[in-house]
């Protein structure tokens, strides 16, 4: 039996409506097919790790999955110290003994705003998820190196942190435009976030590309197919999930496993402005 982790900060419910966490849970099931082992899935708090000792000092699982953490994530030390299996996706941190799976999310917040900034914007303002999470921190890191090499100063009213809901996602854009109404360009870390921001933002007569141009970040399946397509970051969900599985089995079978950063890549559609490449 292996557990397959969601750790989360603020609304848990998100992770069962939001595709980028189904399309991450159907690769690394897919990758299992081929062994005998069955999957638990479970949410828990990021700042709780009462559930490390149900599953790990238990012996209930032979390894955990964890999927997304916090910068202050408890539980990575205590799965740690009770000599767990354990597989993270998410790009490896300085401070990291656990093994991880994940892709560069500075590189991948760079990339997608100084796309931004080729196409001339010049107000790029910046959704991201839970300020306490790993990814959302890097992306953010990513989007100040970015407007660092232009010369371009921070600013406080482009910048939010919230779930990765759409519903969320509207609200920081709509207080964003209240007090930024020149914006022209978003860098959004969730394409389920920028899929209801483009809707509000069409609901209030600004266009997309022509208004404010979008970038969003995952590539799931549905950003090919938004009206119009989304403009995203591509993570290798796919091949992720096979990585994950192949650590957890090195792991498991008593063999040191190496943690692995996987490239970001830019994916041109429409909604940049951009002449773009449905993928």
């Amino acid at each position: 039996m292996l557990a397959l982790v969601f750790p989360y900060l603020g609304d848990s419910h998100r992770m069962i409506s939001d595709p980028f966490y189904m399309e991450i849970l159907g690769s690394i099931t897919d990758a299992l097919a081929d062994y005998d082992y069955d999957v638990v899935v479970s949410r828990v708090p990021a700042a709780d790790d009462g559930w490390c000792q149900k599953y790990a000092s238990q012996q209930r699982v032979d390894g955990v999955f964890m999927v997304d953490r916090s910068v202050d994530d408890v539980s990575l030390e205590t799965l740690g110290s009770l000599g767990a299996n354990v597989v993270i996706w998410g790009a490896p941190m300085p401070e990291d003994e656990l093994v991880s799976v994940g892709c560069d999310s500075i590189a991948g917040g760079r990339q997608a705003v100084e796309h931004l900034l080729g196409l001339g914007r010049r107000k790029i303002g910046f959704i991201g998820g839970a300020q306490g999470m790993v990814e959302t921190h890097q992306r953010f890191i990513g989007y100040q190196q970015a407007l660092e090499t232009v010369g371009r100063p921070l600013s406080p009213d482009l910048v939010a942190f919230t779930d990765f809901t759409p519903a969320q996602g509207v609200a920081a854009a709509q207080q964003m435009l209240a007090s930024e109404p020149d914006l022209d360009g978003l860098f959004v870390c969730s394409d389920f976030m920028s899929i209801g921001i483009m809707e509000y933002l069409r609901a209030q007569g600004r266009r997309v590309p022509d208004d404010i141009s979008l970038v969003g970040y995952d590539d799931i399946q549905l950003a090919a197919f938004c009206s119009p397509p989304l403009t995203t970051i591509r993570q290798p969900i796919e091949h992720g999930g096979r990585l994950m599985v192949a650590k957890m089995l090195e792991l498991i079978d008593g063999h040191a496993a190496e943690s692995v950063i996987l490239p970001a890549e830019l994916i041109v559609r429409e909604s940049c402005g951009a002449q773009g490449v449905a993928g």
